[in-house]
């Protein structure tokens, strides 16, 4: 299986960018979490410069955060900076607008806007909707300004349910997924985006990546021998993911109790703790500021109990070199076709890891 990474836009990411391509990782990726995280076009400018192979990511953007012809911009300029390299992840916004205190978009308006930016970056006109009004738009300055000519690869991210992957399906991308290591998931995501395939036409053409790779995006922990899989090191390691899932499960247990209410008894009574160890409840219109401050870093000690070894199971991977690698063989079994770990302690040792279990 092929490796990447993922990491927040700040300064000193291209060093990252160059460490990950010397080690042979195939992609980088960069969150697009506004309010949380700096922006991923700058950073990932910076590592189009200061890189030659590796592919870089934005993970993932949407038209709750930026309209097509800005995000096209930015997509065809990087792609003017590292030519062919460049894959674009689309979304509802999920995590980026509830930081922000809003709901996510709908699959409709992400599919209007998957559409929209794959005629753009191809250098096809597309129709740009604002309110009533509505105008064919396409690059004025193609050509010295952004590259319409090689291709870009989109993929759209499935969170929670199957629509995400329809969008998929119609439009020809790929998928990408937050924690989702469960095959049997993966196998009805794959079947959803092949059923919504069949019979499609797509006015897709050579200038767009037409392939429909699968990204998982999770973390990793190789353990030493004799080491507790749920100890102080494995919770630092996986914590991130953790508290994201139960920041998401405390934020939307009022107005989307469905994805709590598949929680068993002690992880709803961990997002009950950490409501009240962030000062705020289900309910408070400003909860957005106190639950996703240090959203996806490095965990506080005093939350460790929190990280429950139920959820680090599910979300990440943690176990011996033949455990980890047992796990990865059945994801890309199940239709993955890269693993992309979030680092968060020490980035040049968990990417020299990573590159060295799948090489």
């Amino acid at each position: 299986m092929r490796a990447g990474i993922v990491v927040a836009a700040q300064p000193g990411v291209e060093d990252l960018a160059v460490r990950a391509e010397e080690l042979g990782l195939h992609s980088f990726w960069v969150n697009d979490t506004p309010m949380v995280h700096g922006d991923p076009f700058v950073a990932l400018s910076l590592c189009a410069k200061a890189t030659s192979r590796i592919r870089l990511g934005i993970g993932v953007t949407s038209p709750a955060l930026r309209s097509a012809p800005a995000a096209a911009s930015g997509l065809a300029s990087l792609n003017a900076l590292a030519p062919g390299r460049i894959i674009c992840g689309v979304g509802t916004g999920n995590t980026a607008r509830r930081t922000l205190g809003m709901r996510p978009t709908t699959a409709a308006r992400l599919e209007n806007f998957t559409v929209a930016l794959q005629d753009l970056c191809a250098g096809r006109s597309t129709e740009y909707r604002e309110g009533d009004r509505v105008r064919d738009i396409r690059f004025l300055h193609a050509g010295a300004h952004v590259n319409t000519a090689d291709p870009i690869e989109f993929v759209v991210a499935a969170l929670l349910g199957p629509k995400a992957a329809t969008v998929a399906g119609r439009r020809g991308t790929g998928l990408i997924s937050f924690g989702q290591l469960d095959p049997t998931a993966w196998h009805a995501l794959h079947d959803t985006r092949r059923h919504a395939a069949q019979g499609t036409p797509r006015d897709l053409d050579s200038h767009t990546d037409s392939r429909a790779d699968s990204y998982v995006v999770t973390s990793l922990h190789l353990l030493d021998e004799d080491e507790d899989p749920h100890g102080d090191a494995a919770r630092d390691a996986t914590g991130h993911l953790v508290l994201s899932l139960l920041a998401f499960a405390a934020d939307t247990a009022a107005d989307t109790p469905a994805f709590a209410e598949q929680l068993g008894p002690e992880e709803r009574e961990a997002v009950r703790r950490l409501l009240d160890r962030r000062g705020t409840t289900a309910t408070a219109p400003d909860r957005h500021t106190k639950l996703y401050p240090n959203y996806l870093g490095r965990i506080a000690p005093q939350d460790r109990d929190l990280v429950l070894p139920s959820l680090m199971n599910t979300l990440a991977l943690v176990g011996t070199r033949d455990d980890l690698l047992a796990r990865i063989t059945t994801l890309e079994q199940a239709g993955v076709d890269e693993l992309l770990i979030q680092p968060v302690i020490d980035p040049p040792t968990e990417m020299a890891q990573l590159a060295k279990l799948l090489t």
